[in-house]
């Protein structure tokens, strides 16, 4: 996770400065996390991991 708010103009704002760094835009995944009626609703940005583990394909026993 990168970033965490209940502000989706803040959310517009931080990803905008992630692009002007030089963040690949299809490496980011934005979530909005539904609040309901208990909890206000929220958005997350996170960043795709390739391989979290740091393993290749070849040193998978099933590969």
């Amino acid at each position: 996770m990168i970033f965490e708010t209940g502000d989706n103009a803040e959310l517009r704002i931080h990803l905008r400065g992630l692009q002007e760094a030089g963040i690949d835009a299809s490496m980011i995944r934005i979530d909005t996390l539904c609040g309901r009626l208990q909890h206000p609703s929220g958005y997350r940005l996170s960043r795709f991991v390739t391989d979290p583990t740091g393993e290749s394909d070849s040193d998978h026993a099933d590969a």
